[in-house]
């Protein structure tokens, strides 16, 4: 029987396919990657949501693994997947650090402190910006001053904290306008109903702050002011300095250092497996050229910068296995692993015996969270 060339190319054609999925299933074992991932992650059309998305694509492209992303609008809805594994990893932000300690809403009985772990994050930041109509230069300066708040918004709440620590102030020290919600609050500083609010620089509405009347400026929080930045990191651990020039009112000539800290962090549960959490961070790393330009922000996921604390919550086991193969873990990493590690331990402590208490077994919702600010601060003061 006579083979047709429109045969012969078909032949070659099946033969190619099953080299590529030959190749493609080889990658894959070699990764120790499952075949399909599900990530929680962040709201459609949020910052991490679209860097979850690239590296995904990237998993799919080096590894032949699919992933699908399984967004949610809440932190109890996006921890909630990874703590009781239906996912193997979340995209997450300090919703890690309010769930490591108990914080707003993981502080009730069903909740309190959780075992979380992170492998690695990309270095974000945020700062307070100002009306250049106010005057405000410094930390300090912002005593008396109209703050726009937006009580709901924890996150951004529980960074300004060490902020106004940084100036030697507290929440008492402000006049505080209350706004409904984040972009409310920039709002309000166009309007010129307030003078200051806690911000990222990439929010889009400070581009409208910069070009309005008001204009824009930024609180500094320069690394040589050690006494203000040991306040800062007493308040919460997970900030150190970063010097960001991308943004409204900011530029590579003329930088501000500001509070570092991330998001979104690949987070698992502190019995999650060491080589699972391995296989994983390896491949986030060596992927890094399919994405490092899918957004201008995908470069700081170079595992030189992404794999380094502090972090808000201690690292697992595998990713340092990982980190000290490529030599990025030392001795300045171990011990900040080891202080959140007793941090931890020591939270967990206290709220079980607070738990045993009448005291907290009577109490409400809003009790309980009195309480435990209580005994979560002196558990900390004994550290």
């Amino acid at each position: 029987m006579s083979i047709t060339r429109r045969q012969t190319l078909q032949a070659g054609a099946s033969l190619a396919a099953l080299a590529g999925l030959g190749h493609s299933g080889m990658a894959l074992a070699q990764s120790g990657l499952p075949s399909t991932m599900v990530w929680s992650t962040y709201d459609v059309g949020s910052t991490g949501y679209v860097e979850a998305s690239a590296i995904a694509d990237a998993f799919g492209k080096k590894y032949g693994t699919r992933v699908r992303l399984q967004p949610s609008g809440s932190a109890i809805g996006r921890i909630q997947p990874v703590l009781r594994k239906r996912v193997p990893f979340g995209w997450l932000a300090n919703e890690v650090f309010f769930a490591s300690e108990g914080l707003y809403e993981f502080c009730t009985p069903e909740w309190g402190p959780q075992d979380l772990r992170v492998l690695a994050g990309r270095v974000n930041s945020l700062s307070i910006v100002v009306t250049a109509a106010s005057g405000i230069k410094t930390a300090a300066d912002l005593k008396g001053k109209r703050f726009a708040i937006a009580r709901s918004n924890t996150s951004v709440n529980a960074k300004v904290e060490p902020i106004l620590a940084f100036g030697g102030l507290t929440w008492d020290d402000l006049d505080l306008v209350d706004v409904p919600s984040y972009g409310a609050s920039g709002k309000a500083l166009i309007e010129g109903r307030a003078d200051a609010a806690g911000f990222a620089p990439a929010a889009a509405v400070l581009r409208e702050l910069e070009a309005s009347p008001q204009g824009i400026g930024w609180i500094p929080m320069p690394p040589e002011n050690k006494e203000g930045w040991a306040r800062a990191q007493r308040v919460v651990p997970f900030i150190e300095p970063y010097q960001e020039g991308l943004g409204a009112g900011l530029s590579a000539e003329h930088p501000v250092w500001m509070i570092g800290y991330r998001y979104p962090m690949i987070t698992v549960p502190t019995d999650a497996s060491a080589d699972s959490t391995y296989a994983m961070l390896k491949a986030v790393a060596e992927s890094f050229d399919l994405y490092k330009d899918a957004a201008p922000i995908m470069p700081r996921w170079d595992i030189k910068k992404s794999g380094t604390p502090p972090m808000d919550a201690p690292f697992h086991d595998g990713a340092i296995r990982y980190l000290k193969e490529i030599g990025l873990w030392n001795d300045q990493a171990q011990a900040w692993q080891d202080g959140m590690l007793k941090r931890h331990a020591a939270l967990k402590a206290a709220w079980k015996a607070m738990m045993a208490t009448p005291q907290a077994k009577g109490a409400d919702g809003d009790g309980l969270r009195a309480l435990w600010d209580g005994e979560r601060a002196k558990a900390l003061a004994a550290l």
